[in-house]
């Protein structure tokens, strides 16, 4: 009760934006206290994975040892081998899902502290401002509204790709391995056949499970910046997609604010991930313009085309996640563009300023 009546009097005292503005401020806290309790876990669990990598390549040579002398090898020592490879594999893949369960946590933790940042900065410049019409409120909850819809809508996507992917994959592994097991008595060389297609697929799907980190949050953006990770996205998607992708940049390359980074990032791969799933293109032209106080990025292809008005006009019907795109762009104070016609490919452009 009194919790409630201590929430009254500051909506009273305060208002509803001010009491906001310090509640952001306490969940930020929060945040931040837990992006340290996590970073000294995955610092734990990946010097554990260090551990069992070692021994893992340890007992892979004596597999491949034993391989090579298949038929002079005692069963008991084969068979006592592999299970204790089976055993380390199980645990080193057990760690590393742990471990990058807790740098995808990290990573949204990240992200939710950032934009907290973001929308602490904004509010607060806007506390003292006349709120009679409710107009600061009702942007602001739009701004929450559309953050969470993003939010949930990317872990639908990511949900489908793991039970579609990975998960189907582990169900596989562990038949594969029943199977062995019963044939390694009677029929070796069928065991061993079963135990290839068994590593061949492991090794399959974890370049998956590698994928989807990458397209979650590439480590590699905090660590070398957005230039290098377009690059290294850019040339992924073309290996995965086959679409002849031209990559250009010009100016300094340089770091950029880290919420930039992010912003450039997500842009360029959503803009890409628009073409390889609604244009039906056979080239793909990427540019990255760094200026000093400027950052112009533009997406072209020769595909089938669109209508663009929803987007320009902020149309609700638009399908491609560009009105959503072009508005996070407007609230760093850049620009968008959308060129494009039915039957003559579309061109996208966005610039954001570098400066504060």
């Amino acid at each position: 009760m009194s919790d409630r009546v201590t929430g009254e009097q500051e909506l009273e005292e305060h208002g509803p934006l001010e009491a906001f503005v310090e509640a952001s401020r306490e969940t930020l806290k929060q945040v931040q206290q837990q992006l340290s309790e996590i970073e000294l876990l995955i610092e734990q669990s990946q010097g554990e994975v260090d551990k069992l990598a070692q021994r893992n390549s340890t007992i892979a040579a004596r597999l491949h040892q034993i391989q090579a002398n298949f038929d002079t090898v005692p069963r008991e020592d084969i068979r006592a081998t592999y299970e204790a490879a089976q055993d380390l594999q199980q645990r080193l893949f057990t760690m590393r899902g742990q471990l990058e369960k807790l740098q995808s946590d990290q990573a949204h933790l990240q992200q939710f502290a950032d934009y907290l940042t973001q929308v602490l900065q904004l509010l607060e410049g806007t506390v003292d401002l006349d709120l009679g019409d409710g107009a600061h409120i009702g942007a602001a909850t739009a701004t929450i509204e559309q953050v969470i819809h993003a939010q949930e809508e990317e872990r639908r996507k990511i949900s489908r790709q793991i039970h579609d992917g990975p998960a189907q994959a582990l169900s596989n592994f562990i038949l594969q391995t029943e199977i062995a097991l019963r044939l390694f008595d009677n029929d070796p060389q069928r065991a061993r056949e079963e135990l290839v297609q068994l590593k061949e697929a492991a090794a399959h799907t974890f370049n998956q499970v590698r994928d989807f980190i990458f397209d979650l949050r590439p480590m590699m953006l905090d660590d070398l910046g957005v230039v290098p990770t377009v690059r290294r996205y850019v040339e992924a998607f073309r290996d995965k997609t086959g679409l002849d992708v031209n990559l250009v940049v010009t100016g300094t390359e340089r770091r950029f604010e880290p919420h930039l980074e992010v912003l450039i990032f997500r842009a360029v791969q959503e803009l890409l991930g628009n073409v390889r799933d609604h244009a039906q293109a056979t080239q793909v032209r990427v540019k990255l313009d760094l200026d000093d106080d400027l950052v112009r990025a533009t997406v072209e292809d020769n595909g089938r085309g669109f209508d663009p008005t929803p987007v320009l006009e902020g149309g609700e019907e638009e399908p491609r996640g560009l009105a959503a795109l072009r508005e996070r762009v407007l609230q760093v104070g850049g620009s968008f563009e959308v060129e494009s016609a039915e039957g003559q490919g579309t061109r996208v452009w966005f610039a954001v300023p570098t400066a504060a």
